[in-house]
């Protein structure tokens, strides 16, 4: 039987994944809230079109919750856990979000959720909410800030428009999608139900050492340091400010044998940048969907 997996929500990672997945023979039915195309996936729209389960071996959601919860699950609960018990291997991506502010300190996938931000609350509800379907077979992957080619901070530093935010004591865990892809590929491999995994690097590190390290590699000044209470940032990019923790990512290595490919950013945003032509590279108009 042909693996087949349906993507809800075809955005930024999960483009990935499914272009390794298609590369190895699966079919990928993919959703979109707008007409787009993505080479190889069978896309709808949805909110819209009818979804269906039938022939799906793999279910993934990259489909951001919202104050209720999950919406995919208040659209389609029942229709899922009509299937729970034929599916290989369902995965939900969340976000380290879930742990709150730590002050600095380290988190592993056994340390309580306690979310001190909007965000974190819903993604602490929407796992809940699929947590509590029987015989769903679960993997939560808990994300921490993504980057990769198309999503990294050389267009705002060619730009002139990149700023150095220091806020003493802050740090940030991080993950190249290069890496979010094997391990989720790993999972489909080794499919371990209820099981959930911290994806991010081996480096937790500031946000002004990152970019700094990006100026240097292409060559620009290193932009002068602004401090945190002086930046004028908005309250969603304040709020990120607000947790302050380290994420420990060794269960995917000791369950899952993933190898880091990009195991601190130096070297991911080495690969960023070997990927990206600068002079063509126009950045998003808005972040793009996990």
């Amino acid at each position: 039987m042909q693996k087949t997996l349906l993507c809800l929500g075809c955005g930024y990672t999960a483009r990935h994944l499914v272009q390794s997945l298609l590369a190895r023979g699966w079919r990928v039915i993919g959703t979109a809230r707008e007409a787009i195309e993505v080479p190889g996936v069978e896309m709808l729209i949805w909110p819209g079109e009818d979804l269906s389960l039938t022939g799906v071996t793999h279910v993934l959601s990259s489909i951001g919750p919202n104050d209720a919860g999950d919406p995919v699950l208040a659209a389609l609960q029942d229709e899922i856990a009509e299937v729970a018990p034929r599916l290989e291997w369902v995965g939900y991506l969340s976000t380290t979000a879930v742990y709150g502010d730590r002050d600095g300190g380290w988190v592993d996938e056994g340390t309580a959720v306690a979310p001190t931000s909007e965000r974190g609350n819903w993604r602490v509800l929407a796992e809940e909410q699929w947590q509590s379907i029987p015989d769903l077979p679960l993997h939560i992957f808990r994300l921490a800030g993504i980057y990769g080619p198309g999503r990294g901070p050389f267009a705002k530093l060619m730009a002139g428009k990149a700023r150095r935010i220091v806020k003493p004591g802050q740090v940030f865990s991080r993950i190249h999608v290069a890496d979010i892809v094997q391990v989720l590929l790993a999972s489909m491999e080794h499919p371990d139900p209820g099981a959930i995994y911290n994806l991010c690097d081996d480096d937790p590190a500031p946000p002004q050492d990152v970019l700094g390290y990006a100026a240097e590699l292409l060559g620009l000044p290193v932009p002068a340091e602004v401090p945190f209470d002086e930046a004028g940032m908005t309250p969603m990019a304040r709020s990120f400010y607000g947790e302050n923790k380290r994420v420990r990512n060794t269960r995917i290595k000791d369950e899952l044998g993933v190898e880091l490919l990009y195991p601190s950013y130096r070297e991911g945003l080495r690969a960023v940048l070997a990927a990206e032509d600068m002079e063509q590279f126009v950045p998003p108009a808005e972040p793009p969907a996990l």
